[in-house]
């Protein structure tokens, strides 16, 4: 019945677009979080229009086979991992750009551009798409709206629940039906909002094929200040006085005095950077840019920084290396744990994904370090303090089963200090299959497990034979 199902997928869809090679199979059956597919689905389907999603999902109705849709796999929920047999969708060969309005401020892009590449096209108009996730050099857009991804500018822009207007899906029907959701305009009353379910349901109720996407001007000028503080309370009472200018900031990126040292170590930067690290770029204009440069340097001084370094430009600070502490978070932890476990081990980097009110930072910082001593994980702790997004991150082995049983609890406390803290177990990552106890937690304390009664149902009248993407999120 298995080998029947690729040859009419074959027979369909035609031989250039599915592969049932164990070793390509494979390559697209594991993610970036480390996980990796128990199980190798039967074949993976390279869709190259919408036409051809529906024609899969149809054979799937009919069939009643798995279907895994997937982007460039940079999840780290699990949400991109084949769970048990079944068919990948891969839709990386979508990635035109097939329209750019600047008078209507949209983009339409189908799911496999990738973001950086959107933004390169926008560029040259002077205008930019701000969400921008780490990996928004692979990250395609379809991943995005699936996982709900944030980044670095969300401290002012948000994430792409605000940022998707209309999208094309297509539904795991009897039909493989193709409809649109959602309008061209930014003000949109359809009844229901369809659209911002689609955004982070992660693949389970509909596959994108099209979005239509607001775009925003690029900032005129970006003054960009990085500051170290001895204590971490200064740190917050600087983030406090932003806020309290009303100041805006187009990123508010920090690390913790420990990471600082392990970044410091790997990226090998001149700068001399010590202690707590606060990173601030202001959207401004040309006129005000020296101004509020000197604003920020005074403000970073009157709550204490020890260091301070500064920069015109969002570019002028690639240059400097301002940047390269916070980005190097994750191939950091990499490179640490390898230092630590030895350079020719297996090593999973873990990177927790919670969000807690900003004010209480020094708290989770505290509790974090706490649970750190408890299981001695070496943990590299940062993230967006404009919006309070913590990815406190950890490396293991993960062939040795007592450290993997140690990592799962670890989980499961860094998820309870978010609930404690009044914040949440998932800011942009999503849940799929590493969050799916947490989600349970985090409703439970808000009183509000009905919610999962209420997904559940939502989840049945998309996909009522669980093809798409199954066992992801409830």
């Amino acid at each position: 019945m298995a080998r029947d199902i690729v040859d009419e997928l074959i027979r369909v869809l035609g031989r250039d677009k599915v592969y049932d090679d164990p070793a390509i199979v494979s390559l697209y059956s594991r993610e970036a979080s480390g996980l990796e597919a128990s199980e190798l689905p039967r074949a993976v389907v390279f869709a190259e229009s919408a036409s051809d999603v529906s024609a899969l999902l149809r054979l799937a109705y009919r069939y009643e086979f798995k279907v895994f849709p997937q982007g460039s796999s940079t999840s780290l929920s699990g949400s991109a991992v084949p769970l048990g047999d079944g068919v990948i969708l891969s839709l990386e060969r979508m990635r035109s750009l097939r329209e750019v309005s600047l008078l209507d401020s949209t983009a339409v892009a189908e799911p496999g551009l990738r973001i950086d590449e959107l933004n390169l096209a926008l560029a040259k108009h002077g205008y930019m798409f701000p969400v921008d996730p780490a990996s928004s050099s692979v990250a395609t857009i379809g991943g995005a709206i699936n996982t709900g991804a944030g980044g670095m500018q969300g401290a002012k822009y948000g994430t792409m629940r605000d940022w998707v207007l209309m999208l094309q899906i297509v539904l795991p029907d009897e039909k493989g039906t193709v409809m649109r959701i959602g309008c061209r305009t930014v003000k949109c009353r359809q009844g229901y909002d369809l659209v911002r379910l689609i955004v982070g349901s992660e693949g389970t109720l509909a596959v994108v094929t099209e979005a239509t996407l607001r775009i925003t001007p690029l900032p005129e000028a970006s003054p960009t200040i990085l500051a170290f503080f001895k204590d971490l309370g200064d740190l917050v009472e600087a983030v406090k006085e932003i806020k309290k200018n009303a100041w805006q900031p187009l990123i508010m990126e920090f690390l913790d005095a420990e990471t600082v040292k392990i970044a410091r170590e790997f990226v090998q930067t001149s700068i001399e950077a010590r202690g707590h690290m606060l990173l601030v770029t202001m959207d401004t204009t040309r006129e005000s840019k020296n101004r509020v440069t000197k604003q920020l340097v005074d403000l970073m001084e009157r709550n204490n920084a020890e260091r301070i370094y500064t920069a015109e430009s969002l570019e002028e600070a690639e240059k400097k290396q301002l940047l390269a502490l916070r980005r190097s978070l994750f191939p950091a932890q990499v490179w640490y744990v390898k230092k630590q476990l030895g350079m020719d081990k297996k090593v999973h980097v873990l990177i927790e994904d919670i969000a807690v009110p900003p004010s209480k930072l020094p708290e989770a910082v505290k509790e974090l370090r706490r649970i750190e001593n408890h299981y001695g994980f070496k943990t590299l702790l940062g993230g967006h303090i404009g919006d309070g997004n913590l990815h406190p991150a950890i490396g293991y082995n993960p062939d040795d089963p007592k450290q993997t049983r140690k990592v799962e609890e670890w989980v499961q406390d860094v998820m309870k200090t978010a609930i404690k803290l009044g914040g949440t177990i998932s800011a942009e990552h999503g849940i799929g299959t590493l969050k799916k106890q947490g989600l349970r937690m985090e409703l439970e304390a808000l009183g509000a497990l009905k919610a999962l009664e209420i997904m559940k149902t939502i989840k049945q009248a998309f996909d009522p034979k669980n093809i798409l993407n199954p066992g992801k999120v409830i």
